[in-house]
């Protein structure tokens, strides 16, 4: 869990990218968190309150993996909760608008974020 206090959710976006800079456990956060809205989706469609309460263990689970497994750090999420599912949504959509790259530069750039960070985007390419 992390010992950060955050004022906003700016400050908590770079420490929580900081937090995922394995392209691997990035993609076990897309996975998870693409697999808990479409589960929590079908669920609400379908009316089917118990399929419902499965979404959070369906995304949690690969990207606590991703954390434990790949990363090697604790999830954000144990300390903020919310701002850490914001984060979630936010990364994915970056993702897949094939943007998160840029971000992770804007966030190096401005002196946000780690070159850690920067290794692993040269690293995956």
């Amino acid at each position: 869990m992390s010992d950060e206090k955050f004022e906003n959710f700016d400050d908590f976006w770079a420490y929580y990218l900081a937090q995922h800079s394995d392209p691997t456990n990035r993609l076990m956060h897309a996975i998870g968190t693409s697999a808990a809205l479409a589960t929590a989706a079908y669920a609400v469609f379908k009316r089917k309150p118990k399929l419902l309460a499965l979404a959070p263990l369906i995304g949690y689970g690969p990207a606590w993996i991703g954390h434990f497994l790949v990363e090697g750090n604790r999830p954000a999420t144990l300390g903020n909760p919310l701002w850490s599912l914001r984060g979630d949504m936010k990364m994915l959509r970056l993702m897949l608008s094939d943007e998160l790259d840029e971000e992770i530069l804007r966030l190096i750039a401005e002196g946000k974020s780690t070159p850690k960070m920067l290794e692993s985007m040269i690293a995956a390419e």
